[in-house]
């Protein structure tokens, strides 16, 4: 190893932090399944009103709105289950792997259909991520 490399390992060494502690990239706090519900609402109104139009074109902007709106409801609950709940939370709650993994796949099933009860079904368990992550703020 060159001299260069050396002084290079050592400099890197001296300006890494002795350690990091976060939840998230942003220690901001600021969590609230309200994110994905709202989404979701967007996904079954979407669904409603593609099933009360005729006009082509308005069923591709909707389908095409619905399936963004659904990848918005993955990627909130996900924040929520990777970067605010912990281990701790799972013990206390050992349902809650289940209800994200059934929300998540349910916002997936939603993306393939224009059945209003797929959305109801996905807000439902949002419902219920809700009524746990309420519970873990008191």
């Amino acid at each position: 190893m060159s001299l260069r490399s050396r002084a290079l390992e050592l400099f890197d060494a001296l300006n890494a932090p002795l350690s990091v502690s976060a939840h998230c990239d942003l220690p901001c706090g600021v969590y609230d399944p309200a994110q994905a519900r709202l989404e979701a609402e967007s996904v079954k109104a979407c669904m409603v009103k593609y099933n009360a139009s005729d006009d082509a074109d308005f069923k591709v902007r909707a389908t095409l709105i619905k399936e963004e709106r659904c990848e918005m409801v993955k990627h909130h609950l996900w924040v929520l289950w990777t970067d605010y709940f912990k281990v701790d939370h799972l013990k206390q709650y050992p349902n809650l792997h289940d209800l994200f993994w059934m929300a998540t796949k349910s916002a997936g099933d939603a993306k393939k259909t224009n059945d209003p009860i797929v959305a109801d079904r996905l807000l439902s368990e949002i419902d219920a991520i809700g009524e746990l992550f309420w519970a873990t703020k008191k």
